[in-house]
């Protein structure tokens, strides 16, 4: 299989799974409306998607160090299509939460697995893993326009019709594990770490990407809600400001992977961290039709960074690549829910504005912390062990980290 299809299948995978990411800010207005639920109580519902979340990425990212796990994409797929699929059936509280974090945790397990596969796919080219990151963001994009199409036709009942995506997104992943497994039997190139592993600018980027997380969950969650105070209108004004804010990032990966490779990922995420800065303060201050404008722009601004911080983790710990993956992609889907309800109890004793504002502070943390980042080097290709060898099992997508140290 070559790598433009392997790369394209695992990223409408990936989109296919991060639907279902996108799913639980898109929800929240539709509990609002059914079920009255205040900012801090929708604010829950996005932390119960990340605390699960937040202990499983890393979890997995070290397993997927010791050993393969190609069958977690499609497990993990239809996990976090059913958690999703079941957060309207019932009117309890507590068993919304359980659902959502069912569906959190689902959704965690593919990332890291999924990024090393990627990683394999695309031999370590930023573009392909630009485009890679592209499906996700193209999942999310589609979330608010999915749930809108379901929910709002007639209601929270009809949640378990969003399973589809799931059962799509499991079955396209096949044929790429199959195809990766044969070329690794037959001794194909994939990625080699080249350097030492470099903790302090890992550590450094890590806390770029948790502030990074603050703002874009931030603003995932409440987002809807505040575009309908900001412009006027009904459920539709606030779908479409979330489905704007998510489709950008759509644009902005392949774009980060474009720039990368002419000027290099530190340079180009620095930039991107720099314009966010007044694009965040845009959609939290600027009124009106205008605030469309600002949330694309944000879009692009934290979206560009969002691959290239993937690839710059992976080697800056070389030797820890399902790590590296496990905690970038964790922090980025799992921090930000985790402030959320500091958000939401703040908006319910000030206003959604107030509560917002602080989101301005965490890009230009951002960029500090991009300034002091050097560029790593990207990574080689060495020879697949051949099938005969002692480490390897020919159907296997093993990486076997023990080679890389």
């Amino acid at each position: 299989m070559r790598r433009k299809t392997s790369i394209s299948l695992l990223a409408l995978g990936h989109a296919c799974v991060d639907v279902y990411q996108g799913a639980v800010a898109s929800l929240i207005p539709f509990f609002v409306a059914e079920r009255a639920y205040s900012y801090a109580t929708v604010s829950g519902i996005v932390l119960a998607a990340s605390v699960l979340s937040s202990v499983v990425h890393p979890v997995f990212g070290v397993l997927t160090d010791r050993w393969a796990m190609p069958w977690l994409l499609p497990v993990s797929t239809l996990l976090g299509g059913a958690g999703i699929a079941l957060s309207g059936v019932s009117g309890s509280y507590g068993l919304l939460l359980l659902f959502v974090a069912v569906s959190g945790a689902g959704v965690a397990a593919y990332h890291p697995e999924s990024a090393r596969v990627a990683r394999i796919a695309s031999q370590g080219s930023h573009s392909a893993m630009g485009w890679f990151s592209t499906g996700g963001n193209i999942g999310f994009a589609l979330a608010p326009v999915t749930v809108g199409a379901v929910v709002g036709a007639g209601g929270l009942r009809l949640t378990p019709l969003l399973v589809l995506p799931a059962l799509v997104g499991s079955v396209l992943c096949l044929p790429v594990l199959r195809a990766l497994g044969r070329q690794q039997a037959a001794g194909a190139a994939e990625p080699a770490p080249t350097g030492e592993d470099d903790r302090t600018s890992f550590v450094k980027l890590s806390l770029a990407v948790a502030c990074r997380s603050v703002v874009f969950m931030g603003l995932s969650a409440f987002l809807s809600l505040y575009a309908r105070q900001r412009v006027g209108g009904g459920t539709a004004t606030g779908t479409v400001a979330l489905f704007v804010l998510y489709l950008g990032g759509a644009a902005g990966s392949v774009l980060g992977g474009a720039l990368a490779g002419r000027w290099g990922r530190v340079t180009v995420a620095r930039w991107a961290y720099l314009i966010s800065i007044g694009s965040v303060a845009g959609v939290v201050f600027v009124p009106g039709p205008a605030l469309y404008l600002f949330v694309a722009l944000t879009s692009a601004g934290l979206y560009v960074p969002f691959s290239l911080q993937v690839t710059l983790g992976q080697d800056y710990l070389p030797s820890r690549v399902g790590t590296a993956s496990g905690i970038t992609l964790g922090l980025a889907v799992s921090i930000g829910g985790l402030i959320s309800p500091v958000i939401g109890s703040l908006a319910d004793a000030t206003s959604l504005q107030t509560a917002l504002a602080p989101l301005v502070l965490m890009p230009v943390l951002c960029w500090q912390l991009f300034r002091a980042l050097p560029e790593p080097a990207a990574p080689r290709l060495k020879a697949a062990p051949q099938a005969d060898s002692d480490n390897t099992n020919a159907t296997s997508l093993s990486v076997h980290q023990s080679d890389h140290r």
